[in-house]
């Protein structure tokens, strides 16, 4: 909903601000939705939507029905226990999880957060022990394991394409068999058709992946948005240029990379391996 309010404004090209003014809002409170930190009432809702030249029905009774359902219901990445103690684009982020229907993972030194298992997740977080808190690496744990039974619900079904570069294969995070369980888990993932996943090689003419984790959510009525990840800064990108930019990246790399059917039989070989 948020993200169909901002494409609106924009296409109307009014600035947050007028858009402030011609609601009689503050230009806090047209921030603070656009950015998803705060939900909007119905009876808010309606005018903004007839100010912004969203005028079919259909449409505007779809984002109603959003608003409605969006004040009723609190997900629990929205209590306080996670949301004070999780970044503001971490939270924002599991909104998106939730409504994409396509998403591509690229990652170059660890699995995405949202695959991993609870040993390897917990493996990762206790490195950031001298920067979090004990409430926090917990909270991020626990929401990790959360994203991870939320996407293998039987009603998930989302296309989910993933890019590792082989030295996540190597790198023992939280030892042999924490690693080799994480490799099995995908394994599984991939033999059931939840997730495509392809490796870029240890070869000189590879394109070599030197660039900080991130993921990019695109939603059925043509939204995208790019999460960036690096040690424990993250952020929500919606910038135009930034999201081609990294979707090409991601191309690029996912057809210079092992095919699905060789990335598969390289995790199986290194699984076996850790035995």
């Amino acid at each position: 909903m948020r993200l169909a309010i901002r494409r609106a404004r924009e296409t109307k090209g009014a600035t947050q601000s007028e858009v402030a003014e011609a609601m009689e809002w503050s230009l806090s409170k047209v921030m603070r939705i656009e950015s998803g930190e705060v939900t909007i009432s119905q009876n808010d809702l309606r005018p903004l939507l007839a100010y912004l030249g969203v005028k079919e029905r259909a449409k505007v009774e779809s984002l109603v029905a959003s608003a409605k359902l969006s004040k009723q219901r609190v997900q629990w990445w929205e209590t306080p226990q996670y949301r004070e103690l999780l970044t503001p684009s971490i939270v924002q982020l599991m909104g998106f999880e939730v409504a994409a229907q396509v998403t591509r993972y690229f990652c170059s030194m660890v699995v995405p957060g949202r695959l991993q298992t609870p040993a390897y997740a917990r493996a990762i977080m206790e490195t950031f022990a001298g920067e979090l808190t004990e409430e926090a690496v917990e909270a991020r744990v626990r929401m990790r394991e959360l994203r991870r039974e939320q996407f293998l619900s039987p009603t998930e079904h989302q296309d989910i394409f993933v890019v590792l570069d082989e030295s996540v294969l190597h790198r023992q995070v939280g030892g042999a068999d924490v690693l080799r369980e994480q490799l099995e888990h995908l394994l599984d993932l991939i033999g059931a058709q939840r997730i495509a996943l392809r490796i870029v090689p240890f070869k000189v003419q590879s394109l070599i992946p030197m660039f900080a984790t991130y993921e990019i959510h695109n939603f059925a009525d043509g939204g995208e948005i790019l999460y960036r990840e690096s040690d424990t800064l993250d952020e929500i990108v919606e910038d135009p240029e930034k999201l081609r930019r990294h979707r090409e990246i991601f191309e690029r790399v996912w057809i210079g990379a092992y095919d699905e059917t060789s990335s598969a039989g390289l995790l199986k070989d290194h699984a076996d391996a850790l035995r």
